[in-house]
């Protein structure tokens, strides 16, 4: 494992230049914002997001995810969260009016550079910006890509499992405990998923996995409310949830491979094994934010026991992000010692 990985540390500086100065294989996953096309200035020459057109927007984006895809561990995988914007004009793109369809063209373009689009969520917010539109619907929702470079990556579902509102049942109908499973609908399609596991845990009065069911691709949760400088700032609970899936808790310190959980009974104290023979220690895995911002992605790292690097062109947002993280462990000390 590559030991020249800056940990919990904020380089200043395009990220276009800083990414490449990064080892390559060193990072268990990537959580970020990008600009959005045109809905921002952020003040800073060659910025992203302020390209004539909106293809050139997805060029740019493509190629700091090329840049991302060298960092990446090969388990590794990326949360990229973008949102749309109208056109004014046909020379961005699009109709003036339309959507310009750009996460959409992002998303294409990816795939076509060998990314594997795993989910497209839906964050909703219940406290959207109001919008004194009239003929059109008010825009609430932003999409979050969930990419990996491999059909096999870390992810650990059991970290981000939510409860069930189904109890679980007592008396489970004898004729769904003596039915077989079922069999695949004629009408079902090659793609279609199978039922079985579903069907199963019915027959034993069970409404889910014991241990919680899957969160599902639409997250709703409200806008961050900041009163700093940084007009567009994660967040926390949408960081909070790819990091505990896709950034390990422990990972080799020679090899980088992230450690396994053994799978007790469902409140069994939590052990852990090294899944390779390099018979090291442990360290907590490390996420990268290549548009740190304010520094949330930092923030909830080190919350959860995980380790960060951050890239941010804007100086004064750097400063932002140094300022808020020296508070939060400020206050975690000060936690610990009335704990203690």
């Amino acid at each position: 494992m590559n030991r020249s990985l800056p940990r919990n540390f904020l380089l200043v500086g395009d990220v276009r230049t800083e990414l490449p100065k990064l080892p390559a294989a060193s990072v268990d996953t990537c959580i970020t914002s990008p600009p959005y096309f045109w809905l921002r200035n952020y003040e800073v020459a060659d910025q992203i997001g302020v390209e004539g057109q909106v293809n050139l927007w997805v060029e740019e984006l493509r190629l700091v995810l090329r840049g991302v895809a060298r960092v990446l561990k090969p388990q590794g995988s990326v949360w990229l969260n973008v949102a749309d914007s109208y056109s004014r004009h046909p020379r961005y793109g699009a109709p003036a009016k339309s959507l310009l369809l750009g996460p959409e063209r992002l998303a294409v373009a990816l795939a076509a550079d060998g990314w594997i689009v795993r989910n497209r969520i839906a964050w909703t917010k219940p406290n959207p910006m109001p919008n004194s539109v009239t003929d059109r619907l008010n825009a609430t929702w932003e999409f979050m890509y969930f990419l990996t470079r491999s059909p096999r990556y870390y992810f650990d579902l059991d970290a981000i499992r939510v409860p069930h509102r189904t109890a679980q049942r007592s008396d489970a109908r004898a004729d769904i405990e003596e039915s077989p499973a079922p069999i695949r609908p004629s009408w079902a399609g090659p793609l279609a998923g199978s039922q079985g596991g579903l069907h199963r845990l019915k027959r034993s009065g069970i409404p889910g996995h014991p241990r919680g069911k899957n969160p599902g691709d639409h997250w709703s949760l409200a806008t961050a409310s900041f009163r700093g400088a940084h007009f567009a700032t994660f967040p926390p609970r949408l960081v909070e949830r790819p990091l505990l899936a896709t950034c390990p808790e422990r990972v080799c310190q020679r090899c980088g491979r992230a450690w396994e959980r053994n799978r007790g009974l469902v409140g069994d104290e939590v052990t852990w094994r090294s899944a390779c023979r390099c018979g090291a220690g442990w360290e907590p895995g490390v996420v990268l934010d290549p548009f740190f911002g304010a520094g949330t992605v930092g923030l909830v790292a080190e919350a959860q026991g995980r380790q960060w690097c951050g890239i941010e062109l804007n100086p004064q947002f750097a400063a932002m992000a140094h300022q808020r993280l020296d508070a939060a462990r400020l206050d975690r000390e000060r936690g610990e010692r009335r704990a203690a």
